[in-house]
């Protein structure tokens, strides 16, 4: 029998819509170990928002709105703000009622210096990890480490020298997308920057690859489940990840325990592989291939069986960055600046961890 379109809608709804979200649906474990992690934060919101005056959107509501972006790939606040109004799971998981009315995409912009004067991002990336080390989720042996570029938020047209002084007497031709002929003119970091983000760097991944402004995005995988351990976000210099390593390294290997830390071929380098011993830290890096000069591994270190094994686990960390990219919008940053950026790197990073350890850990 064919079914008919009812004219006449429901006058009153008893349903919630925590009861149109499937009884197994993974965003559900999400929703509760996020919950978790935010409930060790209580004390720090209280200390961010005053006692007096009108009542704000609760934090809460805002740091889960920006895990929602990456899970399902919103690529603005002003999209997110708009499917809230008819998107029941992200209502649900927001803890908001059918009636309440969705917040106005300004919101995250008022609030982004509060989360960055305190800190929050990173805190709570590391409460989402603190759930895993309790689980007994991850190592504290074995790690691996790799960065990779994130574009900025600036056309390589803004990459002008730094003395330049902007003509009045010559406006552009188009105010949106100006001509630039830049051909035979030598640009280095040096003596040019971005009018738009002066914080990003002209780098390129390798050789034969195009050079565009980006930030050095750094992370230490355990290699045990694939876990985001840290991360870092720093400007592209040839020294980043390296530099990025080490630092995270030091605070999160913990002292008087032996660990190895697996790396691509950029880590084979003298002072990194001293580093890593000084901190009782046995690198595991691929050996260069570059005849010009030689490789700081030698055979006490690869004829061992468990650095074949580090070799092969490391390259997990690129589908971390994979996933981040495509996934989690990350391939290119919507904000201006390295603190900025560096916090929406954390709220992708935090989605990730979460995601894994729902598949990792019992129901």
């Amino acid at each position: 029998m064919r079914g008919r379109t009812k004219q006449q809608s429901t006058l009153f709804s008893l349903r919630t819509p925590g009861e149109r979200v499937p009884a197994d649906h993974p965003l559900r474990r999400v929703k509760d170990m996020a919950d978790a992690a935010l409930a060790t934060l209580s004390g720090t919101f209280d200390e961010m928002y005053s006692g007096v005056g009108r009542p704000s959107i609760p934090p809460e509501r805002l740091l889960k709105s920006c895990l929602l972006m990456a899970l399902y790939t919103v690529r603005s606040e002003r999209l997110f703000c708009e499917q809230l109004d008819y998107n029941l799971l992200f209502r649900w998981f927001l803890d908001m009622g059918m009636e309440e009315p969705s917040f106005d995409h300004s919101t995250f912009s008022l609030n982004r210096e509060r989360l960055l004067e305190h800190d929050i991002a990173r805190r709570f990336f590391m409460a989402v990890m603190s759930q895993a080390q309790s689980a007994g989720l991850m190592s504290g042996e074995h790690f691996s480490v790799d960065g990779s570029l994130i574009d900025a938020w600036a056309s390589v047209k803004s990459f002008r020298p730094k003395e330049e002084k902007k003509k009045d007497n010559e406006p552009p031709d188009d105010k949106g997308n100006p001509s630039v002929n830049f051909h035979g003119e030598k640009r280095s970091n040096e003596t040019h920057e971005s009018k738009t983000d002066p914080e990003a760097r002209l780098a390129r991944k390798g050789r034969g690859k195009e050079a565009r402004l980006a930030y050095s995005l750094n992370g230490v995988m355990e290699n045990r489940n694939g876990l985001l351990v840290d991360l870092a976000l720093l400007p592209a210099t040839g020294f980043a990840e390296r530099d990025a390593a080490l630092m995270m390294l030091s605070g999160t290997v913990p002292r008087r325990q032996r660990a190895t830390v697996g790396g691509d071929k950029g880590f084979d380098t003298r002072d990194f592989v001293e580093d890593c011993r000084n901190i009782g830290i046995t690198p595991h890096v691929a050996q260069t291939s570059d005849p010009r000069r030689s490789s700081a591994i030698d055979a006490r270190t690869t004829s061992h069986a468990g650095y074949a094994m580090s070799q092969r686990v490391r390259k997990r960390i690129e589908e971390i960055w994979g996933w981040m990219k495509t996934v989690g919008g990350f391939r290119k940053s919507r904000f201006k600046g390295q603190r900025r950026t560096e916090l929406a790197a954390y709220f992708v990073g935090a989605a990730y961890n979460l995601t894994r350890m729902v598949r990792l850990m019992p129901a």
